[in-house]
């Protein structure tokens, strides 16, 4: 569990440090005043070719069976073309390299993802979920750790990431050797799920608890710099990112605290539904905070909640999932609540903010997060 929790703390180093700062300081270096439009193009066709491509080798990795092989062939392709990034000259170039290392980087992240619904028991999913909160943090560090003044150059950065990838994912791949647990891929006909529809049901409100939150954690990740800046022009950029990377690293034993407490009770949900009902009511916090302390209280509470909730949210979904034969496709499914609230964030954000301000846009958001925790709340308890 623990080289694979690894291994997906290099998924994330794989595209965080990439999409969040080398993509924009290679577009602005690039696009001569027009590099807004350009990453809002990049951003968007990207995004549409990660869901695609992940939903495609999840399901390719159901029907060969050998989630590995999927792994090492996106790892070598997607730093490849990751480091080949350089090469392209104009804006079309960089799409279409940017399209090519989205479907070889989600080569690996959909059969790695499936992978620990392979061999992680039930019992141990809410421990497995503290695990899987390195993650993000790591993946912040890791840009962070880059971008040091001095560290290397613009092409060299790239080949940095693509070096703190592979030392990440290669030992599960090559040192990790789980024990085989057959319950966890017994496959599950079609008539056996359409004849008990609760499994079904349970599948849906994960999914839309998930989507629910995830927009409001892609408005804070896309307007926390902003919205702070609202608040008080003497923060400055570094201000914005050291909460940011507070949040994370808080965020790590809290689940992990939170997770194997989980397990034990044989609570699976009852975590997920507190910590949206958290997260609503930071939401709230954020939206009536009269000064900087206060805002840095609510949002810091905020990013605790709903990093508890993703990294537990990503681990009890493979229990509640009906048929492990088509686990990585419906992992793929889900992958679309991380994708689809950056295509929906945009338009809500410009709807609202401009009229309202931030605190309109924070009401709504803690509505539908509030939405999620219901959902949660009232849900059966998976078997």
């Amino acid at each position: 569990m623990l080289l694979y929790a690894l291994a997906v703390a290099g998924g994330a180093m794989a595209y965080v440090p990439f999409l969040t700062i080398l993509l924009p300081v290679r577009v602005e270096a690039m696009a001569d005043g027009a590099h807004v439009s350009w990453l809002a193009y990049c951003a968007f066709v990207g995004a549409i070719a990660a869901s695609l491509a992940n939903i495609g080798f999840g399901w390719l990795s159901d029907r060969t069976q050998n989630r590995g092989g999927w792994i090492a062939a996106g790892l070598l392709l997607s730093c490849t073309l990751l480091v080949s990034m350089p090469m392209a000259t104009g804006l079309t170039a960089l799409m279409a390299l940017l399209v090519a290392w989205q479907v070889s980087l989600n080569m690996m992240l959909a059969p790695l993802a499936a992978m620990a619904g392979d061999f992680v028991p039930d019992r141990q999913k809410g421990t497995l979920g503290g695990f899987l909160s390195f993650a993000p943090a790591l993946g912040a560090a890791s840009g962070a750790l880059v971008t040091l003044p001095g560290l290397a150059s613009a092409d060299v950065r790239l080949v940095v990431v693509a070096a703190l990838v592979a030392l990440c994912v290669l030992p599960v791949l090559l040192f990790g050797r789980p024990r085989p647990f057959p319950e966890l891929m017994q496959p599950v006909a079609r008539q056996e799920v359409a004849e008990d529809p609760r499994p079904r049901r349970i599948v849906v409100r994960m999914w839309l608890a998930r989507l629910l939150v995830q927009i409001a954690e892609a408005a804070l990740f896309a307007y926390l710099y902003i919205w702070l800046r609202s608040i008080s022009g003497a923060i400055g950029d570094n201000h914005a990112a050291l909460v940011f990377g507070v949040v994370l690293f808080l965020a790590v034993p809290a689940t992990l605290v939170v997770g194997r407490w989980a397990d034990r009770a044989n609570r699976p949900i009852l975590p997920l539904a507190i910590c949206a009902s958290v997260t609503g009511l930071a939401l709230l916090g954020m939206a009536s905070a009269p000064d900087l302390r206060l805002a840095l209280l609510a949002y810091g509470l905020f990013g605790l909640a709903s990093s508890i909730f993703l990294a537990l949210h990503t681990a009890q979904t493979l229990r509640v999932l009906p048929r492990p034969q088509h686990r990585g496709r419906d992992l793929g499914l889900f992958n679309l609540t991380n994708t689809v609230p950056s295509l929906v964030m945009p338009g809500l954000t410009l709807a609202m903010v401009p009229v309202f301000g931030f605190a309109g846009l924070f009401v709504v958001l803690a509505v539908l997060v509030g939405l999620a925790s219901l959902l949660l709340f009232t849900m059966p308890r998976p078997d």
